[in-house]
């Protein structure tokens, strides 16, 4: 009997509790909402009196700090004491910079940034003591899967892919000694994996070095993946999928991709102008505009820098006991003789000093003595992965060769989807990462 008189009492509490107890009507305040605050390189625009503008000739850092009202004497220290951070010799004509002026009637310069590239930035900051400093702009990566097949030539290929030309120059370089790109037949085909850089994720900054490709020539695939072979020097070189070496000794070629085998090697050519008397050509020439950059296709010693005849300016090299190379028609030599010299330094400028009919340079390869054709010879291979690293890399290209394997080649109306996208969405997808 008890037990029924408690649970009547329980619901008579409850309903009271229920009857008793007031809603009250709640009250929503009104939160103004805040503009975010504006922020440049760090600083908060409403402070100051914001220029924008670029390096023209004429201007120094002196000349427009004086312009603003700045002391001279805070000039002179960021002049003297800041190299290392700002070296006010070094600005360029065209390069952005950003002048934060007070918000007085004086509108004097506080804070002076220059734009050394589009992501690292130097600012030089005179509200106190002169102080200066070097930053850089968050940088978002976007990775990029690219394949194609070559239809004309390879620059033209990955422009149609929409890809920057760092890449080509990139990829080119790295098959340098195994690949001749001046020789590239319709068909070829290739897969590339780098990284794209976006400031404010939207801002393209340009491209990563490549960070895995395969590259078919004539049928036969190429791999190549970067890796670390001395982590104390940070020698880095690239290999295929087996652990070789893709350098060689020697370059293919003494200018880098971009210009035109003109002219090879042949001990039967006949000119018109020698009344098409065989002539014997036993060089290689190379077309490029005058000024370009002609660089030495191994180690060795400078034996010969000097003029003479038809060669006009030129430049030899010996290499070792057997190869030595020479380098005809220069505009300019950079090296003089006795100088040692590392694959890829420049030794000098394409010029027509000499006998030539345009700018080109003639690269000349002798074995054992013997002038031969550089395009023929079977070019000493540099080492291949130490036995102790081989596993450490086979362990790390496994994934990056599964995704490389797994990239289709684009077709046209890929390539439009892809750009789209890209177009669209500035690259966000899940290979995206950060940097500040």
């Amino acid at each position: 009997m008890y037990k029924y008189w408690g649970i009547v009492l329980a619901f008579i509490v409850f309903v009271s509790c229920k009857e008793t107890k007031k809603v009250e009507p709640i009250e929503i305040a009104e939160i103004p909402l805040q503009e975010p605050i504006k922020k440049i390189y760090g600083f908060d625009l409403e402070q100051f009196h914001v220029v924008h503008d670029t390096v023209r000739s004429g201007d120094s850092f002196g000349k427009l700090m004086l312009q603003n009202h700045v002391d001279y004497p805070k000039i002179v220290t960021i002049s003297e004491e800041y190299k290392d951070s700002f070296d006010v010799r070094r600005i360029k004509v065209g390069r952005p910079y950003t002048i934060l002026k007070s918000k007085d009637s004086l509108e004097k310069a506080e804070v002076f940034i220059y734009e050394n590239d589009k992501i690292n930035y130097t600012v030089v900051d005179m509200r106190d003591s002169a102080v200066a400093y070097k930053s850089r702009k968050k940088v978002k990566y976007v990775q990029r899967e690219v394949a194609g097949v070559i239809k004309s030539s390879l620059s033209q290929t990955l422009d149609s892919l929409g890809v920057d030309y760092m890449v080509t120059i990139d990829l080119s370089e790295i098959y340098a000694w195994t690949i001749d790109f001046f020789r590239l037949e319709k068909g070829d085909k290739f897969k590339i994996l780098f990284k794209e850089k976006y400031i404010n994720d939207s801002i393209y900054a340009g491209v990563e070095p490549i960070e895995a490709s395969l590259f078919e020539h004539k049928g036969k695939p190429v791999y190549a993946f970067p890796y670390v072979t001395d982590s104390l020097k940070q020698i880095q070189d690239y290999f295929d999928d087996e652990g070789n070496n893709l350098r060689s000794t020697f370059l293919r070629a003494p200018i880098k991709f971009g210009y035109r085998l003109s002219s090879r090697y042949n001990l039967k050519r006949r000119i018109a102008y020698y009344g098409y008397k065989v002539r014997p050509h036993k060089g290689t020439d190379y077309a490029a505009p005058i000024g370009t950059p002609i660089i030495a296709t191994a180690d060795g010693t400078v034996t010969e820098s000097t003029r003479r005849g038809g060669n006009g300016k030129y430049v030899k090299i010996r290499h070792n006991g057997t190869y030595s190379t020479q380098y005809l028609h220069m505009k300019k030599q950079a090296v003089k003789r006795g100088e040692f010299v590392r694959q890829g330094d420049v030794i000098g400028w394409i010029g027509m000093t000499g006998n030539t009919g345009g700018p080109h340079v003639c690269y000349r390869f002798w074995r054992n003595g013997a002038q031969v054709d550089p395009l023929k010879e079977k070019l000493p291979a540099a080492e291949p992965i130490a036995d102790s690293l081989k596993t450490g890399f086979l362990d790390h290209i496994a994934p990056i060769k599964q995704q490389l394997d797994c990239i289709e080649f684009d077709t046209p109306e890929k390539v439009e989807e892809t750009l789209v996208t890209l177009n669209e969405q500035n690259g966000t997808d899940q290979y995206e990462s950060y940097d500040n």
